[in-house]
């Protein structure tokens, strides 16, 4: 679905029928930025070098923190952190117009910068971008609430490349009975990660059977050559200064070439679905016959 305006005009109806297409695995795509950036602001961005101990530059809302660059001069950290800090609270500004009934339940995620180049971007596999994937976080479990992510491309000439394939429900029911969905779990090493981060002190929740299954199948698409080649690809280009809001736990995606990019993640709860049906923890539990959540 391609909106001309990003403004939901205070419109309850209109705002509920944007978060049923989310649900349901459509994509809202912007022709414009929902968010302020200058060409000082935007000069600065693209010329951040990524710290190549880290998959992108992140930034946390909730402590008011930035990582993963090269800090080449001084007061570029706070620099990079005010920007990240504005572009966090305008985008959040902007999706709880656009979906008020998320808004007032949902956790505001961490933030992202990507300025690497996408395509032939030498990454593990479990870390790849450029393979079809549906998203789960191993140190950020979610307890089967919902993942949606707004992207914007900041890059002023090239577009970004996305492919995505069938939705989550599809999927689910194809690869029933495989090594990906069933029960119980063996993810010993995603657990040691738990344990390693409430070591350093990051509050982590223990993840429950849904994201050990989520992260399991995220895993094992990745892994999953025959999938990866022979699999209904829908292809996607967005242009400079587009924007595009999905539930990537639900829409398997890929992004195949494209640099500078940003992004803000929300964590949406499940009593504030309009699908609930639609939601993956309740297509998993239904496949597998088990209560998968924490609740």
């Amino acid at each position: 679905m391609n909106l001309s305006q990003p403004n939901d005009n205070g419109n309850g109806d209109q705002g509920r029928a944007y978060s049923r297409r989310l649900e349901e695995g459509q994509l809202l795509v912007f022709p414009q930025l929902p968010f302020d950036l200058d060409a000082d602001q935007r000069a600065f961005l693209l010329a951040q070098q990524l710290d190549r101990r880290h998959k992108n530059i992140a930034y946390e809302p909730q402590r008011d923190r930035v990582s993963g660059f090269v800090e080449r001069h001084s007061g570029d950290a706070e620099t990079l952190r005010s920007i990240m800090r504005r572009y966090s609270q305008q985008v959040t500004h902007f999706l709880a117009s656009l979906l008020p009934l998320y808004a007032g339940a949902w956790t505001v995620d961490y933030a992202s910068f990507r300025p690497q180049e996408e395509e032939g971007r030498s990454l593990p596999r479990r870390a790849r971008n450029d393979l079809l994937h549906i998203d789960a976080f191993p140190s950020r479990p979610t307890n089967g609430n919902r993942i949606l992510r707004v992207f914007s491309n900041i890059n002023p000439r090239e577009p970004r490349r996305w492919v995505t394939t069938d939705a989550f429900d599809v999927l689910a029911s194809q690869f029933t009975g495989s090594a990906a969905l069933t029960l119980p779990v063996a993810t010993q090493w995603r657990r040691r990660i738990v344990k390693a981060a409430r070591a350093a002190g990051i509050r982590v929740r223990q993840p429950s059977l849904y994201d050990d299954l989520m992260l399991r199948f995220h895993d094992y698409l990745k892994a999953n050559r025959l999938f990866q080649a022979t699999c209904k690809k829908h292809e996607w280009e967005f242009p400079p200064n587009s924007t595009w809001i999905v539930f990537t736990d639900f829409v398997p995606h890929a992004a195949l070439s494209g640099r500078y990019a940003l992004e803000q993640t929300y964590i949406i709860p499940r009593r504030s679905l309009l699908l609930p049906d639609k939601a993956p923890l309740s297509i998993l539990e239904k496949l597998c016959g088990a209560r998968l959540a924490h609740r």
